[in-house]
């Protein structure tokens, strides 16, 4: 029979697997979007091993492991359930939480059950809804509802962090295996450290809706940078009226208190979009293309364990409303094996938490890292579909082929488009791998005028400055000190 205990060790908790017998070649732990193996040590009662509950990814620092559910694999399998003993009740540390139920692993942010369950959010949230103390010198960052601290709040902390060093930077984060920048203060959501820095910060600043039940008190501001130029239709502008998502849309911009645009075709449909009419736009160009001008392309490779004369493809096709994980309909191995490259697969971030990552030979699943910038600029070209990131590549002004099988369902039932892409799109639209491959090996300067007529009218703004822009309003406009 299979025992497993948790321990609380530096710098991480760890999982005890032990058992009577021969010692297995190697004990590993293996999630959706992570795994960690370890060597067995056999001793005289039988064998151990202790595996800790922390990985590192993309040259990194060792975080604890994402939230989720993970196998036990014993030389490569998955423990039989009839080899492991009873469930036991999760174990919560200062990292993590974890539990076993006699066959799998789960891993959850280090939340106090009690605190987890709604009675205990709810009394955190009236607790948060009446404070009454002054407001900090504080910005409280939320990127994709803290499933990563990166995006235009990333960039935005940075400048915030050279020119402005005594304000405080907190980061909302799903759990603690979402690494922030350097100096920030990590809070996990639901926690009550997460909950009084949501209500103390003088501004917050977010790049999606802010969900859950937000009061804003005398003197804190909203900054919406949302997270990317809109070709498909979204918020009012969706296909069918719905009373309900109409109210949540108006009652969600009102929380705002400044929106901030790539372009100025950006700023006109955002405000339309989510009637934010009377309060201001700034049109700025985003700060997450700031490091497409100034990252290296060797450095960010040598990270990913690539080479740097490898042809490095960046597959980042959007989300659909109709299903929860990315879309199957490239084969990323035979695109790789065809087009003689690595292929970087990115999801977007809704696909995060119920996929799982991709892989096959010469296939580099990077959608849980946490610079998209630094993926485009290790990139050689882009595949996509209608995701902003189209908006940001081209400030590289490297090609785009734009991989649409679902066209036709997506512009006319699925979501609909401002703009029609077949007309206006820099590259090629494409519908099947061949297609894909060929016109990765053809002449791209047939489309060098409409590249450069898109990148004059979207980013005109994307100058590698966007974020001092940014901040030097935010402190102009008094909304944090520098002092």
């Amino acid at each position: 029979m299979i025992r497993v205990r948790f321990e609380g060790t530096d710098p991480g908790p760890v999982m005890v697997v032990a058992a009577d017998g021969e010692a297995p070649a190697s004990v590993a732990l293996s999630g959706a979007r992570a795994s960690v193996a370890v060597g067995v040590e056999q001793r005289a009662s039988g064998w151990e091993a202790r595996v800790p509950l922390r990985a590192a990814r993309w040259g990194g620092p060792e975080l604890p492991l994402p939230s989720g559910v993970y196998d036990l694999m014993i030389d490569g399998r998955a423990a039989p359930p009839s080899a492991a003993e009873a469930p036991a009740p999760p174990v919560v540390f200062s990292t993590l939480r974890a539990g076993w139920d006699g066959t799998r692993v789960t891993i959850g942010p280090p939340l106090d059950p009690a605190l987890a369950s709604g009675e205990g959010q709810s009394a955190l949230e009236v607790r948060y809804a009446g404070r009454r103390e002054p407001l900090e010198n504080a910005v409280f960052f939320e990127s994709f509802y803290g499933r990563t601290a990166g995006d235009n709040p990333r960039a935005i902390d940075r400048e915030l962090a050279r020119v402005a060093p005594a304000v405080t930077r907190y980061w909302s984060v799903v759990d603690l295996s979402v690494p922030v920048p350097a100096g920030a203060v990590a809070i996990v959501e639901g926690s009550p450290e997460w909950w009084r820095a949501r209500g103390a910060a003088r501004l917050l600043v977010v790049n999606d809706w802010l969900r859950r039940r937000f009061v804003r008190r005398p003197g804190q501001i909203v900054l919406q940078t949302w997270h990317g130029t809109p070709l498909k239709r979204l918020a009012l502008h969706r296909p069918g009226f719905d009373p309900r998502r109409a109210l949540a849309v108006v009652r969600e911009s009102r929380r705002w208190n400044v929106l901030l645009a790539q372009n100025p075709y950006g700023a006109r449909v955002l405000r339309k979009a989510y009637a934010f009419l009377r309060r201001p736009v700034w049109v700025e160009g985003y700060p997450r293309t700031d490091d497409l001008h100034h990252r290296r392309r060797d450095d960010v490779r040598a990270g990913l364990g690539i080479d740097p004369d490898e042809r490095v493809l960046l597959y980042a096709p959007t989300w659909r409303d109709d299903r929860e994980t990315i879309v199957d309909f490239l084969d990323l191995p035979a695109l790789a094996d065809a087009a003689d490259a690595v292929v970087l697969v990115r999801g977007h971030s809704r696909t995060l938490l119920p996929g799982s990552d991709e892989r096959g030979p010469r296939v580099i699943d990077v959608t849980g890292h946490p610079d998209l910038a630094a993926l485009q600029v290790a990139s050689d070209a882009l595949i996509t579909d209608y995701s902003s990131v189209m908006f940001d590549y081209s400030v590289t002004g490297k090609p785009m082929y734009f991989f649409v099988p679902d066209l036709e369902h997506y512009r006319g039932e699925l979501r609909g488009f401002y703009f029609d892409l077949s007309e206006q799109a820099p590259g090629p639209l494409v519908t099947t791998l061949e297609d894909l491959v060929e016109a990765l090996g053809a002449d791209t300067r047939r489309f060098d005028e409409r590249y450069t007529r898109w990148r004059a009218r979207f980013n005109d703004r994307d100058d590698g400055h966007a974020a001092e822009r940014v901040v030097a309003r935010i402190l102009d406009q008094g909304y944090v000190a520098r002092d």
